[in-house]
């Protein structure tokens, strides 16, 4: 990007393949020629900085995807990034090779590989793909299933069958599911809970872990050295990653001789300026997370999630309690509603004993007012449960006045 303040390059998710599978090598002249009329700041993928080394070339999978094909008695199902052109590329000719059809599962994947095919950089034999329903009524040994869900999203076409609630595809036991991605950091819960689910329902399950059936997308340790003492940038911020993500790559800048004050850490919300070919940080402006909630976007907040969760863990107890002020009487015995507390009826009958009391007591003592009324309410049952159960219910008293 040329601006009147000066050259700023963004590299975006990149790695340097010495073996690509189309055979475009990453251009290091043109980084070369723009180092030499001079970037001003370089804004860099960070996700692999931990990783010491340069990256494995993409052919390495084919020979492993191969095997697992020819290992695969019934239905194979390879779930993949719906961006990773490449790596369908090598399961579409894995599948013509040993004789099986391809079938798409997932939006994404479907409108990716339809681009991607539209634009030439997927090439689909005649014949190979098939509709899911096709693939449905086929032997399952004749079907290689497509699928998005690699990261363990819970919406996904993987993460349905995972959980047995995908309309259309059911696995069964002796099916083989890939998982042909690394685990993105904060992911790892999740993908493990897919991987789980599929081994209750009988599926082998190939990842990375196990078998070498994916390599990072993102430049390791060796690379970013050598984009840096290629470009030669004045400023680097590195971007992409998490905060240990881009400490390590803010030191591997240092160790090619950029000085500290040139590498620009910077998060979420962080000001930054390029002047007259100058980074620095300003200032920052305010930011969170913006909550949609069916139709509403931003209505819901910090506090209505803290209720939401309370009563998702612990449940709720209400309780209704009518007073005549005139005479300070309670008219009616305190009238109790739990949900999600527990399945014992009698569990708060000690509680409620408690709260007539010290309800009386303070009537006696001429307070009258509801509000107060319900925070005694509040304090004696929080206080009960607490002490007996360990646990924090949402507690909602109602005083009514007769």
């Amino acid at each position: 990007m040329h601006t009147p303040a000066g050259v700023l390059v963004h590299t975006g998710d990149f790695k340097m393949d010495q073996l690509p599978l189309d055979g475009v090598l990453t251009d290091l002249g043109a980084f070369a020629r723009l180092g030499a009329t001079g970037i001003d700041l370089l804004l860099s993928d960070s996700t692999n900085a931990e990783v010491p080394g340069f990256v494995t070339p993409e052919r390495s999978i084919g020979p492993v995807l191969d095997d697992v094909f020819a290992r695969a008695s019934q239905r194979l199902i390879v779930s993949s990034f719906a961006s990773h052109v490449h790596r369908i590329q090598q399961v579409l000719d894995c599948a013509e090779t040993h004789g099986r059809k391809v079938a798409l599962v997932g939006r994404s994947m479907v409108r990716n590989m339809g681009v991607a095919r539209d634009l030439g950089l997927l090439r689909v034999a005649p014949g190979l793909m098939v509709s899911l329903d096709d693939a449905a009524a086929m032997p399952p040994e004749h079907v290689v299933l497509v699928s998005t869900g690699s990261q363990g999203e819970p919406l996904s076409a993987l993460g349905r069958m995972a959980r047995g609630d995908h309309h259309q595809v059911t696995i069964e036991a002796g099916d083989t599911v890939v998982l042909a991605s690394s685990l993105v950091p904060g992911n790892e819960t999740a993908v493990y809970k897919v991987i789980n689910g599929l081994a209750r329902l009988g599926a082998t399950v190939v990842h990375k872990e196990t078998a070498r059936v994916h390599v990072s997308g993102h430049a390791p340790a060796g690379e970013l050295r050598t984009l840096l003492n290629v470009a030669r940038p004045r400023y680097l911020m590195p971007v992409h990653g998490e905060w240990r993500h881009l400490r390590a790559h803010a030191a591997l800048a240092e160790e090619t001789g950029m000085s500290a004050d040139r590498v620009l850490l910077a998060e979420d919300g962080v000001v930054v300026d390029l002047v007259d070919g100058k980074a620095a940080i300003v200032g920052s402006v305010p930011i969170g997370n913006v909550y949609v909630d069916g139709l509403n976007v931003g209505d819901v907040g910090e506090e209505s999630l803290q209720a939401r969760r309370i009563l998702g863990d612990e449940g709720f107890v209400a309780l209704t309690v009518v007073i005549e002020p005139s005479t300070r009487t309670i008219v009616r015995p305190v009238h109790l509603h739990t949900k999600g507390f527990s399945d014992d009826p009698a569990a708060f009958d000690e509680v409620l004993a408690m709260v007539e009391d010290n309800l009386k007591r303070a009537l006696q003592d001429d307070e009258v007012d509801s509000h107060r009324l319900s925070q005694i309410v509040r304090r004696t049952v929080g206080k009960w449960v607490s002490d007996t159960h360990r646990r924090r219910p949402m507690i909602i008293p109602t005083v009514l006045e007769v």
